[in-house]
Formats: structure tokens, C-alpha cells, sequence
């Protein structure tokens, strides 16, 4: 399974562009991927979205950093190594949106399934499972990724986000929520909650 997580400059992959991905290989945690790059020419930039991930719109644009397809020919060959392609995060569509319209519009045919495990989800049946609560607002499940990591005992995700972090989160929240136990030697000090 590879749990990723994407920062863009906004929210919709057909104007918005990747701006970092991170990657983590769940069954071999050591396996880990981060990559940046500038965005495509003609990708616009939301000021709210680059406020959630810290990157200033000159980093965005930084003719130094890969450009999209070079990041996504990168990460397409971390993933080659991976048993499971199974796409895996905290709201993965989005995540996945944005990895699949980055192939095509790199030219490459390759892209990742419909079918991902979305760690909202599991942590919602898990809860129901054990009887306990779940937070909703406008009657709707209301499991942002902060209040999944402190579900399984472990502490907010940093700010302003960054990719290889929401992979490292998410896949050690999976990790705690499947097998009651820790995955990632970082978080070894927080105590598992419902396991």
C-alpha cells in the first residue's frame, strides 16, 4: 500500500498544479519518497492553498526546482518498487486526482487505480466498531485528519503542512488503526490509543 500525500497550489488538478509529494510504502516503512517541483506553465495558484502548505508563489515558480513531469517520472520509478500499488492517504481522492491528471499530463500512461483506502473511512468504521463517538458537523462525519491522529493517540499534524509529513501521519495513523501498533520509529513515544 502507498500512503501519499500531495501539496498543490490549489484544489482542482486541471488548473491547480502539484507542488511536493510525499510517499511512504506501508508494509516497508523504510521506503520513503519526497519530491518538489515548480508548477506547469499556465497553472494558477490559490492564495489559501499555498497559505495551508507554506510555499511562497516565487518557490512555486522557481525555475531551479524539477519540473512536474520530471517529479512525476521520479516518483513513478519509487513506485515500481512497491509490492502493493494501492493508493492510501486522508482524503485520498484528492491526492489521487491530482497524481493521475500529473501522468497524463506528463505523458506517461501509468496511473493509480479508482479503488484507494481513504483513512476517513477506516477510522469512521473503527469508531463505530468500538461504540464511541464520531464527530459531525451539518449532520455530515466530521473526521478531519487531527482528529484521526488523536483517535490513535498521536499528536496534530505539523503547520503549514508538508507532504512527506501527511504521508508519515497517515501511514503511522493506518498502521495503529489495522494492527494496534507503532510503525514509525518517531512516534514510538505516543501511546496507542483503541488498540
Amino acid at each position: 500500500m502507498i500512503v501519499a500525500d500531495i501539496e498543490a497550489s490549489g484544489l482542482d488538478p486541471h488548473k491547480h498544479s502539484i507542488l511536493s509529494i510525499g510517499a511512504i510504502e506501508l508494509e516497508h516503512p523504510e521506503r520513503q519518497f519526497y519530491g518538489e517541483c515548480r508548477i506547469w506553465e499556465g497553472a494558477s495558484i490559490m492564495p489559501d492553498a499555498i497559505a495551508v502548505n507554506g510555499f511562497t508563489e516565487a518557490e512555486c515558480r522557481d525555475p531551479k526546482k524539477q519540473s512536474l513531469q520530471e517529479l512525476m517520472i521520479n516518483f513513478f520509478h519509487w513506485t515500481e518498487q512497491c509490492e502493493d500499488k494501492t493508493l492510501a492517504g486522508q482524503n485520498v481522492s484528492f491526492d489521487r486526482d491530482f497524481l493521475n491528471d500529473s501522468f497524463s499530463r506528463s505523458s506517461m500512461s501509468w496511473h493509480f487505480s479508482y479503488r484507494t483506502l481513504d483513512l476517513h473511512s477506516m477510522a469512521y468504521m473503527d469508531a463505530i466498531k468500538r461504540n464511541l463517538p464520531i464527530a459531525h458537523k451539518n449532520e455530515r462525519s466530521d473526521l478531519s485528519l487531527d482528529t484521526i491522529l488523536k483517535y490513535v493517540g498521536l499528536p496534530e499534524e505539523p503547520k503549514p503542512h508538508h507532504a512527506l509529513n501527511g504521508a508519515k501521519y497517515e501511514a503511522e495513523a493506518f498502521f495503529r488503526i489495522l494492527y494496534g501498533k507503532n510503525l514509525l520509529p518517531e512516534f514510538a513515544e505516543f501511546p496507542i490509543i483503541h488498540s
